[in-house]
């Protein structure tokens, strides 16, 4: 019996172009930019009539926020401006994220896009997802033999 030798890094590296590829089908080729600087941190909740999801977006303007709802996936993109300081002394230093972001969150199930509501409220984004009839009386009957 040969020996091979086992290389766990090559494993992960296969691993994170497999992920990659399929995150980049998440996002329209139109839509996918190499300028992005953050991703925002997302939860979401299924309830038994919608999905709740919730965005972290502190500093952030709801005017300059762009959310669009589709049946199957929420899309939020914006852009969050540095503020323009000078210093006394010639130093800045800070650990705040600028720049433009996407984040493409795919739904478990389908919903009512038309009566998706929006609240921003502490720099949290709270979106409310109404399940579609069909997956909200979805009910499936088994028997037992």
């Amino acid at each position: 019996m040969a020996l091979v030798r086992w290389e766990p890094f090559r494993e992960i590296d296969a691993l994170q172009r497999q992920m990659n590829r399929i995150f980049d089908e998440l996002i329209p080729l139109t839509e996918r930019r190499a300028d992005l600087s953050f991703l925002p941190a997302a939860e979401l909740e299924e309830t038994p009539e919608a999905l709740l999801l919730k965005i972290e977006l502190p500093g952030m303007e709801p005017k300059d926020l762009d959310i669009q709802v589709t049946a199957e996936a929420v899309s939020v993109s914006g852009e969050r401006k540095s503020e323009s300081q000078t210093e006394s002394d010639g130093m800045k230093r800070t650990e705040f994220r600028y720049g433009k972001f996407q984040r493409v969150i795919p739904l478990p199930v389908r919903i009512r896009n038309t009566e998706a509501k929006a609240e921003y409220k502490n720099g949290i984004l709270h979106l409310t997802l109404p399940k579609a009839e069909e997956e909200k009386n979805r009910v499936v009957k088994v028997s037992v033999s």
